[in-house]
């Protein structure tokens, strides 16, 4: 088990005990209250129980997601669940293309995967990367980096989201020495 999964456990151990009250028993909490968006569950268990913010929005992550084990926290998929859920229907086709991303980048580094709705987060301390389908027929990778110069390919995004550029892949000789030194240097700061 990474340190991430025992980081996790951990938490939902501790939420426990600072409410003496169970996850079933929080959720029910929350329903009776009418609570179902993330925000406000995440208030309440701040307000009513004195959770922290991270405690209350893992909580409210937790009971909000039904592929989420209630006990620890973890996925209940395994990678490969993830992906087939991923890469179905037109998006089918790009699942070769985010394999050979995946194979490329873990000869090279040991990173963990967390399996997500739409996309794999890869992570170290913290994410890294993302690789998931993206618009148009393509495989998005979104790199976790500070200051590199957009350009062509590599595409900066706003301040304030899940990473700070983006990169679109249609084949895979675009898994070059280029992209690979961008996720090189997310890599290096993650951890």
């Amino acid at each position: 088990m990474d340190s991430d999964a025992k980081a996790r456990i951990t938490q939902m151990e501790n939420i426990r005990k600072k409410t003496g009250k169970n996850i079933d028993e929080l959720a029910k909490a929350a329903a009776a209250r009418g609570l179902e968006k993330h925000t406000a569950m995440r208030d309440f268990f701040k307000t009513e129980y004195g959770l922290g913010y991270g405690d209350a929005n893992m909580l409210a992550f937790v009971i909000r997601d039904p592929d989420i084990d209630n006990r620890t926290g973890l996925s209940r998929k395994s990678e490969d669940d993830a992906l087939s859920e991923i890469y179905q229907g037109k998006k089918a086709q790009l699942r070769p293309l985010h394999d050979a991303v995946m194979e490329r980048m873990s000869a090279l580094w040991e990173f963990e995967i967390a399996p997500k709705k739409k996309y794999l987060s890869l992570r170290r301390k913290k994410q890294f990367a993302m690789v998931g389908p993206g618009t148009r027929g393509r495989l998005e990778i979104g790199i976790n980096m500070k200051d590199a110069v957009p350009g062509d390919r590599l595409e900066a995004l706003p301040p304030g989201g899940m990473y700070q550029y983006r990169v679109f892949l249609t084949e895979e000789s675009q898994i070059d020495d280029e992209l690979l030194a961008w996720l090189q240097t997310a890599f290096d700061s993650a951890g």
